[in-house]
């Protein structure tokens, strides 16, 4: 799933764009992908974009009228893509806007589940759809960090990818930033120490700014991941072989002696299959 510095970088790339010429056709949109039905997409027809702004891993259009909000979030396999006048694309997008002048924006989703969403909605209704989500995860800082550490005892890991209280953190960011802070993906935030807190909160800066100025460059998952989804290869500071757990929706991968001192994590899924 596309997580903060994917999704920032792609809204960089989209603001001016989007906002240069007025929407002359809103939509078709798949049945599944198209979220709301009033106001209809056709409201958009006439109107222009205030650019792309973005929060967590969603990003939002607004018209510059303020009226009209038209929110997207990608999921796992959605990819939101500028087309230029005459520049050929899919021939049945999951959704698409048509700018004056011929230029489009299309949201493709890969494989068959169409779990990427779009949303047309007021900015009250925005508000209310992203209300849930916490503090950005860039820049976040120790203090709050702490503060979101000391709320209740769960494993670092999860905490960093729950969107309700630090936003934009998923799977593959999660695994390089405990990697970057020598932290064990199971440590339990109730034994974090505050050294520990300082070095969590310099990883999410250096590791999610590190991977926007990669995706920026359009580096692809092989160059900006050291750790995600590269089992068995060696780790970056010491050499020893990335490991994995597995658990049914997400694999955690981890270098055990960096993280771990050595210990190897059990594996979920195996360890059921074996009692």
């Amino acid at each position: 799933m596309p997580e903060l510095p994917e999704m920032e970088a792609w809204r960089r790339a989209l603001d001016d764009p989007v906002s240069a010429f007025p929407i002359v056709k809103a939509g078709p949109a798949h049945i599944a992908t198209l979220k709301t039905f009033d106001p209809p997409l056709s409201s958009l027809e006439g109107k222009q974009l205030a650019g792309a702004k973005r929060r967590a891993k969603r990003l939002f259009f607004p018209t510059t009228d303020g009226e009209l909000v038209l929110l997207v979030h990608l999921m796992t396999a959605g990819r939101l893509k500028y087309l230029e006048a005459g520049e050929k694309g899919p021939k049945t997008p999951a959704f698409q806007l048509v700018f004056e002048g011929g230029a489009r924006l299309v949201l493709t989703e890969a494989g068959a589940k169409k779990r990427a969403g779009v949303w047309l909605l007021n900015p009250e209704e925005v508000e209310q759809e992203l209300a849930h989500l916490g503090p950005e995860a860039l820049g976040i800082g120790a203090e709050r960090l702490a503060k979101i550490r000391a709320a209740e005892s769960r494993r670092l890991h999860s905490m960093l990818r729950d969107q309700r209280v630090i936003a934009g953190i998923g799977r593959a960011w999660a695994n390089e930033i405990l990697h970057h802070a020598k932290l064990s993906p199971y440590e339990l935030t109730r034994d974090v120490t505050a050294e520990q807190v300082e070095a969590l909160a310099d990883a999410i800066d250096a590791e999610l700014t590190r991977g926007l100025e990669l995706r920026e460059q359009g580096a692809d998952d092989k160059r900006t991941y050291r750790v995600h989804r590269k089992l068995g290869e060696p780790c970056y500071v010491c050499g020893t072989p990335i490991a994995q757990v597995d658990f049914e929706e997400h694999t955690i991968f981890y270098c055990p002696e960096c993280q771990t001192g050595g210990r190897i994590l059990k594996d979920r899924r195996l360890s059921r299959l074996l009692r």
